[in-house]
């Protein structure tokens, strides 16, 4: 193997050789293999990345395969960990760059300590759970992290410096999300995947690379199929008052009392889901949702039933999610994330 393997990136100026050997001795730690994941993975193992660290709970299925750029067939058909599968590719590579995987449906507990000797954390994750934790673990120990989120024809992202921008919880109750849905209910292009990767790898290599001026410093958001794109100020968003970034930060997502409950209900093969922050959804377009999609769907003033793949999921108003013909817990989360975000 020649000496060559960066030669283009270290002629670009801003990062060069002294940046290439910067990135040599970073470590990242990747939440979510799935689609922004193995977009963010590759990028960051073809540049050179000292160490990547992935963390995620699922499995290949050929549904995947549309835009999660690690996998093939023959991973689908093994039902192979993503975890796994995206480090056996990783590594054939660039076996220069030390990947360790973690199949795990990481708690607050977890997260806390993969992150402990990370220089930066990527968010690839589908659920705002798992990010106002990782909010709340980047500000505790003092590592940036990068918010990132695509559906539909849509996407978003935001890099989350401690001590310097608006955290994730500061703009939790007035950002916008990205198509307000899931791509289990409104789909995904390929194409927005790219360019939610295209942003957080970019906003990477300048954190790793020890270049912060030229961080963006704006939540960017864009819609390729209705042509438009924002880069939005949201500096004045940080709140002294805050609980993760204010003045006393209490760090409250690190803690058993915002953790989404489980519950396997005894006797009915049945999870019921309690989501960490309340929820008040809106069940006329849950319905609606669901009816396009041609599912069986019952619904009323209360509740909403809906058949999906031999399981059978009824949804409260607040949040709360029954979901029955099946006792495992991670088999119904895994259910309740592809439609609630």
């Amino acid at each position: 193997m020649t000496d060559d393997r960066y030669s283009r990136q270290e002629l670009f100026r801003p990062i060069g050789e002294e940046g290439q050997q910067l990135l040599k001795k970073k470590h990242v730690l990747l939440v979510g293999a799935g689609a922004l994941g193995t977009g963010n993975a590759e990028s960051l193992v073809r540049a050179g990345v000292g160490k990547l660290t992935i963390v995620d709970r699922d499995y290949v299925e050929i549904s995947n395969l549309q835009r999660q750029q690690l996998y093939s067939e023959l991973d689908a058909q093994k039902k192979l960990p993503k975890a796994i599968a995206a480090k056996y590719r990783l590594e054939q590579i660039n076996h220069t760059v030390k990947v360790e995987s973690h199949v795990l449906d990481a708690t607050w507990t977890d997260l806390l300590e993969l992150a402990g000797e990370a220089d930066l954390i990527l968010d690839a994750t589908d659920n705002y759970e798992t990010r106002l934790i990782l909010n709340d673990v980047s500000h505790k120990l003092g590592i940036p992290w990068i918010y990132g989120a695509c559906v539909g024809s849509s996407g978003m992202t935001f890099t989350i410096i401690p001590g310097e921008t608006p955290c994730f919880q500061c703009l939790w109750n007035k950002m916008p999300t990205a198509g307000g849905q899931t791509c289990d209910t409104a789909g995904i292009i390929s194409p927005a995947v790219g360019m939610v990767v295209s942003y957080q790898t970019t906003e990477a290599l300048k954190l790793l690379v020890e270049d912060k001026g030229s961080l963006s410093g704006k939540l960017i958001t864009f819609d390729l199929w209705q042509n438009t794109h924002a880069a939005i100020q949201v500096g004045k968003r940080k709140s002294s008052m805050c609980p993760t970034c204010g003045t006393q930060p209490t760090y409250p997502y690190l803690s058993a009392e915002h953790t989404m409950k489980t519950a396997v209900l005894c006797g009915r093969d049945t999870v019921q889901i309690r989501p960490a922050v309340k929820k008040n959804l809106h069940l006329p377009d849950l319905n609606a949702i669901f009816t396009t999609q041609g599912l069986p769907v019952q619904y009323n003033h209360f509740l909403l039933s809906v058949e999906m793949n031999e399981k059978r999921m009824v949804v409260f108003e607040d949040g709360r999610v029954l979901i029955h013909g099946t006792n495992d817990v991670a088999e119904a989360k895994k259910i309740y994330h592809r439609i609630f975000s």
